[in-house]
């Protein structure tokens, strides 16, 4: 029996498709890396753009331009929902990397102690209390409760979907954090988080407890910008404690919104709205938005995740020799036991039917290689001390701004004042939470 050829052809589409995509991520990641980092003097701190910065907007550049380009060299919305899919498996390399330098500081983990588990009330409340508040002075109404119990990413989706419904004035407000945070988030922390790491104000590990939002992209923005400020050694515990504070925003947050966060959004919403809830036209403007394009996911099979993996890898490899002029061997080795422990955590997920997540498995076996109970703990920590942290940024960034260039009409529909909302609850997550680290430090 011969093989069905339209399915043939649009393997081959989405093959073609794939590479070409490979091959702007590379583009972009070596411009973005050969620009490098600019320090702007803003008052008494500073404003560091790294590379990672770069790579975001210039992926979202190629993929606004990329219907005029020529001869099909462009990423048309097909690839771009590919690249948010590809997106998805290059952050569990990060993950692995992330999880690999948690393993190694288990002690330093282990001593922040109180300020590491309190952190998590201010990731929640902190975009309430500043962030509702702004909503109803610039007259968003329901969509206020959308788009302030949480920062918003995929579980918060899930919880207002199920609760309310995404046509929902909720669900079009979580819809709007969630495209902002997509859209503008990496590089609003980033700047954020730098700049209020430059004051000198909050004790580095605070911040990067701040920084753990629950979203790998911009975890990685806010905390690479704080510990681009540090020193080696001081760089690795903030990213260690990032990564933590990631690891329970994502294994307890979903818990914490859907029986905290959400009923005292809404609790919030009843008692502040009669009294400083204003009327203006961006009241009336929210219904309009319920004609958003919203796109298939596209479900990667194995040997599609391999590709992104070893994509990932590749890129990172790419931005260590252009960042440091040299690619040591051990790199190779580091790349491949990221690989790995993303493999083997994602086979845990699918074994355990997607009850536990595949970046909580994916931690937990990259924490438990260079933790002191892994015999070969010292060799892995030494290879993959030879790919940085901002090795793997860089590359997951430029898939995210390769992604998000289909996102831009259904986010203009949403108008100017909902943003500023998403990017003030943002703010609001991430200084609640490094401030109870504060105290508790």
């Amino acid at each position: 029996m011969s093989a069905n050829p339209t399915l043939a052809v649009g393997q081959d589409r989405a093959v073609s498709n794939t590479v070409r995509l490979y091959i702007w991520a590379a583009l972009v990641l070596l411009i973005a890396e050969l620009i490098g980092s600019l320090t702007i003097p803003l008052g008494p701190g500073k404003v560091v753009l790294l590379p990672m910065i770069w790579a975001l907007l210039l992926g979202a550049a190629v993929g606004q331009v990329g219907k005029r380009m020529p001869l099909g060299l462009g990423i048309d919305r097909g690839t771009q929902v590919r690249s948010a899919a590809i997106l998805q498996y290059a952050l569990l390399v990060f993950i692995a990397k992330l999880g690999l330098v948690v393993g190694g500081s288990l002690p330093t983990v282990i001593a922040a102690g109180w300020a590491l588990a309190f952190q998590e009330l201010g990731h929640f409340v902190g975009t309430i209390l500043l962030g509702l508040p702004v909503a109803l002075l610039l007259g968003i109404k329901r969509e206020a409760i959308g788009a302030t119990f949480s920062v918003g990413r995929e579980p918060s989706l899930a919880i207002i979907s199920e609760r309310y419904g995404m046509d929902s004035p909720e669900g079009r407000g979580v819809l709007a954090e969630y495209l902002t945070g997509t859209l503008f988030g990496a590089v609003f922390m980033a700047i954020v988080a730098g700049f209020i790491a430059s004051l000198n104000i909050f004790h580095p590990y605070s911040l990067a407890m701040g920084a753990g939002l629950g979203s790998g992209s911009i975890m990685a923005a806010a905390a690479g910008a704080i510990a681009a400020q540090q020193t080696a050694e001081v760089a690795k515990e903030v990213m260690a404690l990032a990564a933590a504070a990631n690891l329970i925003t994502l294994t307890l947050g979903t818990y914490f919104t859907l029986f905290i966060s959400l009923p005292l959004a809404v609790w919030g919403y009843r008692v502040m709205e009669p009294r400083i809830g204003r009327t203006t036209k961006a009241s009336f403007q929210q219904s309009s938005v319920d004609a958003a394009v919203v796109d298939e996911p596209v479900e990667l099979g194995w040997s599609a995740r391999f590709s992104a993996w070893l994509a990932s890898g590749a890129l990172a490899l790419l931005a260590t020799l252009v960042m440091s002029k040299t690619l040591p061997p051990a790199a190779f080795l580091g790349v491949v036991v990221m690989i790995l422990a993303a493999f083997v955590g994602e086979l845990l997920c699918q074994l355990f039917r997607r009850k536990v997540p595949a970046v909580c498995w994916v931690s937990l076996v990259a924490m438990f290689l260079t933790s002191p109970w892994c015999p070969l703990a010292p060799q892995i920590t030494a290879a993959h001390n030879a790919v940085g942290i901002m090795a793997l940024i860089t590359p997951m960034l430029a898939f995210a701004g390769l992604s998000i260039a289909k996102d831009i009409p259904a986010f203009r529909r949403l108008g100017w004042r909902i943003v500023v909302v998403s990017l003030v609850a943002s703010f609001g997550t991430f200084i609640g939470a490094a401030f109870i680290a504060e105290v508790f430090h």
